[in-house]
């Protein structure tokens, strides 16, 4: 993947144990750091995305829609 360079401003505090971390070697460099922790978030606010997503559904009409045909599908399954 192409990565690309980038600028940012942070709080003091948050540079401070950035480099806690890297100067205990959990991580190679700050930018490492810092990348792994906008990947983290990024999976957490796609997961969060699909819960809320999902609450919409209405699980009466859900388990119905997956009931539909099932009586006759299941007369065309081979015995076994």
């Amino acid at each position: 993947m192409a990565k690309n360079k980038i600028a940012i401003t942070m709080d003091e505090e948050y540079i401070e144990q950035l480099d806690a971390f890297v100067s205990k070697h959990i991580f190679q460099n700050r930018s490492m750091a810092i990348q792994e922790a906008v990947k983290e978030k990024l999976a957490r606010m796609k997961c969060t995305r699909l819960a809320k997503e999902c609450a919409k559904l209405d699980p009466a009409f859900e388990m119905a829609m997956a009931d539909e045909g099932l009586s006759q599908d299941m007369g065309e399954w081979p015995e076994y």
